[in-house]
Parts: structure tokens; C-alpha cells; sequence
């Protein structure tokens, strides 16, 4: 059965909320809240379903700030102005949802009238000011100057199979290079190659073949292991003792 790679920006989203120090700081956050229990939680809940509600309230709504950041920063990228105007509102949509849905389930209590005016006048008032000031802080920050420079294992090739990797693969003492134009056999060593793939995001799925993140089209299941589909050229294998690598890339499902 195939299954899709997921998006590039949902993988960008697992790895920005797994970061450890994000993680704890989030954690730490929905402990103080829950500890505080703010907005009569305290006397509606108990300690443990107190903790859960914060816990996925922070995470949620953090979430969303973070969905709703990014896709102003690709839609206006050159304008504070806009970015502003785009984060803020569809920040606050989303978190208002999460809170009525939350609320709601958890709590009972589904908001009518004036007083669901008056949660997303304070939800929406909240969300504009908070992307704001991460939006000017953002623009305040001068870019890196930073060069990317391409792998040097294309150095190797003809100019005209220059191009993005896709995959390395060993047959005898030589390696596959296969790239989005071509392909070419260099006498080489697999470890090396992968050495010289530079900043590539890319995973060593099975003990002779590497591939480019970016290029994997597909994955599906097959016997203990996997099969790759590339965006150029056959399948790649992905070995069993490598199929946790690959969920934590993000290419499986957990």
C-alpha cells in the first residue's frame, strides 16, 4: 500500500515541535497554568484532566500561531505590514476554534450569544497583538548572510548530471549518483559520498543506498521493510533496522 510523503511544511512542523527545548518550554507552560487553573478552571477540574485541558490548549493554540506565522511569512515575505495582517486574524480564527471545541468538550460549556462575541473579540484582540510583536521582532533580526553551497560529490559529475541528488546507491566498490538529470558510476566508497552530500537533508536507508528527502515520492510497506519512490529512477529498499530512522524523518506514519 503506498502512502504518501507528507507535506514538506508538516514535516517542518514535527520537527519544530519536537525540539527539545521548545518541547519542555510548552510543557512548562501548561504546568503553570494548570497549577493557576486561570479562568475558573481551578474549581470545575480536577488536577489531572486540568493538566490534559492546558496541555493540549497550549500546544494547540501554539500550533496554530505557528501554522498561521509561516504561511504569512510565504505569502507576504516582504512586507511586516502584511504578515501582520494575515498571522493575526487567521491565528485567531483558529485558536478561537480550538477554545470553543475545548471548552466545550471538556468543560460542557459551548459559548452563545454575547458571550462568544465577547471570547472572540478577546481571542482575536490577543492573537493580532502576539503575531505582532513576533512579526516586528522577526523583521528586526537581519538575515544571515549565508551561501549555500552545493554538495561536493557533484563536483564528480559532468556538468550536464549536475543537479539535485536524489539518491546513492553501491555496486561493488562503486556508487550510483543519481541525480534529477543523470546518472553516473564513481569509484568510491558509500560512506564517503554520503560525507560529501554537504547539507542535503537525506537518510542511509539501508546499508547500500542513501537518499534525498525531497525526492521521495511515496513509501510503501513491503515484508519487514519498505520501498521507496523516487522522484527519478527505481525504487530504493529501506532496510528493517532502518524503518525508525525513517519515522523520524517523517516519511512513515508513527
Amino acid at each position: 500500500m503506498n502512502s504518501p510523503v507528507p507535506h514538506p511544511a508538516l514535516r517542518e512542523w514535527r520537527a519544530h515541535m519536537a525540539h527539545p527545548t521548545r518541547a519542555v518550554a510548552l510543557i512548562g507552560v501548561a504546568a503553570i497554568l494548570a497549577l493557576i487553573g486561570p479562568f475558573d478552571t481551578a474549581e470545575v477540574m480536577r488536577p489531572l484532566p486540568r493538566a490534559a485541558y492546558w496541555l493540549v490548549h497550549v500546544g494547540a493554540s501554539y500550533s496554530a500561531g505557528y501554522i498561521a506565522n509561516g504561511l504569512a511569512d510565504r505569502t507576504a515575505p516582504d512586507s511586516t505590514a502584511w504578515r501582520i495582517a494575515i498571522a493575526g486574524p487567521l491565528t485567531g480564527l483558529l485558536v478561537l476554534a480550538i477554545v470553543y471545541l475545548l471548552n466545550g468538550f471538556a468543560l460542557g460549556y459551548w459559548a452563545q450569544g454575547q458571550s462568544l462575541g465577547l471570547l472572540a473579540a478577546n481571542v482575536m484582540a490577543i492573537a493580532v497583538i502576539v503575531s505582532a510583536i513576533f512579526q516586528l521582532a522577526h523583521a528586526t533580526v537581519p538575515p544571515q548572510a549565508t551561501t549555500r553551497h552545493p554538495p561536493t560529490l557533484l563536483e564528480r559529475l559532468p556538468l550536464d548530471k549536475r543537479a539535485p541528488l536524489v539518491a546513492l546507491s553501491v555496486e561493488d566498490h562503486y556508487v550510483r549518483i543519481r541525480t534529477t538529470k543523470g546518472e553516473e558510476m564513481i569509484l568510491m566508497r558509500l560512506a564517503d559520498a554520503i560525507r560529501e552530500t554537504a547539507a542535503t537533508p537525506g537518510l542511509q536507508v539501508h546499508r547500500s543506498h542513501w537518499v534525498a528527502f525531497d525526492q521521495v515520492v511515496a513509501v510503501r510497506r513491503k515484508g519487514d521493510g519498505a520501498l521507496l519512490q523516487m522522484s527519478h529512477g527505481p525504487d530504493v529498499p529501506v532496510s528493517r533496522a532502518n524503518l525508525p530512522k525513517l519515522r523520524e524523518a517523517g516519511l512513515l506514519p508513527r
